[in-house]
């Protein structure tokens, strides 16, 4: 069974970084894909950045030069560096995982199966 163990977020004035932490065990298959989704209050979850096991990332446009997303399969941790943040990347934000075969993970193709229990990141003007 796969388990995903957040941590990191916390509260920043804009501008400021955060760092997120995805710890991943009981993974089955050595094809996936790994991401960050959000959600703010009142609004859907949003995909923010992905990565593949071979690589490839993506990222939604609003994040692109501020987030970087990395993965670390000896550690069996996924990370999330966010900077220069801004109080609309006020969410909860939660890693995910899922079984891909493609040579991508790009939004919104994959599905995600596997679901961390969510950090609270919160930005201040």
């Amino acid at each position: 069974q796969v388990h995903l163990a957040q941590s990191g977020g916390g509260s920043v004035q804009a501008g400021g970084s955060l760092r997120l932490s995805c710890e991943f065990s009981g993974l089955r298959f050595n094809s996936f894909c790994m991401a960050w989704f959000r959600q703010a209050p009142g609004k859907g979850r949003e995909g923010v950045a992905s990565i593949h096991i071979k690589g490839p990332t993506d990222y939604t446009d609003s994040v692109k030069d501020r987030f970087a997303i990395s993965l670390d399969t000896k550690k069996n941790t996924m990370d999330l560096q966010m900077n220069s943040l801004k109080p609309e990347d006020t969410a909860m934000y939660y890693c995910a995982h899922g079984v891909w075969w493609g040579p991508r993970c790009d939004f919104p193709a994959v599905e995600y199966d596997d679901w961390g229990q969510g950090t609270q990141v919160t930005v201040s003007s």
